[in-house]
């Protein structure tokens, strides 16, 4: 992905904005991301998302160099994808 794509789809959160919303509060919890704009409060789908970035975060890692977002989805298309499969599922996700 890349650093401006939509993380949270319900309230339009990028990747940049969570990631610098997490360094700069120095977050204790994944939870916490969801005060920023209220991501993952919505359909729930990009809470997994969340944790890792929350994750990468606590680890020092910074999301805006491509080499460190390996394991979040590769395209922008693929992700919105998956959520649409997600939204028809009965499966949701939480923090």
């Amino acid at each position: 992905m890349k650093p401006d794509d939509q993380i949270c789809y319900c309230y339009h959160v990028s990747l940049r904005k969570l990631y610098h919303y997490a360094r700069r509060n120095k977050l204790s919890r994944p939870s916490q991301m969801s005060d920023c704009l209220g991501a993952g409060t919505g359909c729930g789908w990009c809470i997994p998302i969340l944790k890792k970035i929350h994750d990468r975060v606590a680890e020092g890692c910074d999301l805006t160099a491509s080499e460190n977002v390996a394991d979040l989805p590769t395209t922008a298309a693929e992700y919105a994808a998956a959520r649409s499969e997600y939204l028809k599922s009965d499966k949701k996700n939480s923090f």
